[in-house]
């Protein structure tokens, strides 16, 4: 189907069923689905297993599905800022599988990218190669289901013979994703941080849906900035720039005379879709995407 707008996003994931996989695009809450994922939520799917960095937090992104059980499995590098998934994982009610960070973004990409299994170095002399890590508790807190032993093998590389862990690609049934701007092709441009996860889990889900903030004709985007293309995008759906945004963790102190502000702890904010913030008159800031 070369015309791929759907007219909501209720209808766009309307044909999901329980016990789908999921890949989900977003970091933190940059770049989250969350018209998909409350569309997806008002038509009750359920036993849902996803693929996303993190589960959101617990009123917003993947967190509201959590609230509600609506999720069995999470394969995911980060799963702080939710007391609600600590709370399922610790407790038996929600499984697991924890990998690290650019090898999860690794293995959507190669399953997006027909590209089956593939050798890296992370991981390597840890659980995540030699297995055991919990993935699911029983009540009592024993080891329902750990991580399997990997297979290792020894590659020579740049001159010397390195142990490298075996990783499978990652596929999905459905993806979630947003982009700033996409046309009735599928053809996507996302907007700085909110191009983190979200070309990545476009390209490994069989059908893969899209939230766009605006819709634009085919042609009307430069070729050459197109961030993903239409072939990996099967249906859009388009919501509007002015959809809530959240940031998930404030960390700045307000501004001095000079007009700058000092950063407290880190000094780092989670990033937002556009990278960009607005000082208010309270003497905070209020996350662009």
């Amino acid at each position: 189907m070369i015309d791929k707008q759907f007219a909501s996003a209720a209808e766009a994931v309307a044909d999901i069923p329980d016990g789908a996989s999921l890949a989900v695009g977003g970091f933190g809450l940059s770049g989250n689905p969350m018209n998909l994922i409350e569309a997806l939520h008002a038509q009750g799917t359920g036993e849902l297993s996803v693929v996303s960095n993190n589960c959101g937090v617990d009123d917003w992104g993947l967190g509201i599905l959590l609230a509600s059980r609506r999720i069995r499995k999470m394969t995911s590098s980060y799963v702080g800022e939710n007391k609600e998934f600590e709370r399922q994982f610790l407790e038996g009610d929600l499984e697991l599988e924890l990998t690290p960070q650019g090898t999860l973004a690794e293995k959507l990409r190669a399953g997006g990218s027909g590209i089956a299994a593939f050798f890296t170095q992370t991981g390597v002399g840890t659980q995540v190669a030699e297995g055991g890590l919990p993935r699911r508790y029983n009540a009592d807190g024993s080891i329902a289901v750990a991580s399997p032993v990997k297979d290792v093998r020894s590659f020579d590389f740049h001159g010397e013979q390195r142990d490298f862990v075996l990783e499978e690609a990652i596929t999905t049934d459905f993806a979630l994703v947003h982009a700033l701007k996409g046309d009735r092709h599928g053809n996507l441009i996302f907007n700085k941080a909110a191009r983190n996860f979200n070309p990545l889990a476009a390209m490994a889900g069989r059908v893969c849906i899209a939230q766009v903030e605006e819709l634009v004709e085919p042609g009307e985007l430069d070729p050459d900035g197109i961030h993903l293309p239409g072939v990996y995008v099967h249906r859009v759906v388009e919501v509007g720039s002015d959809i809530e945004k959240r940031i998930e963790r404030r960390t700045v102190r307000p501004s001095t005379g000079s007009g700058t502000q000092e950063p407290t702890r880190s000094g780092t904010q989670e990033p937002t879709g556009s990278g960009t913030q607005e000082p208010t008159g309270s003497g905070t800031q209020e996350g662009k995407r």
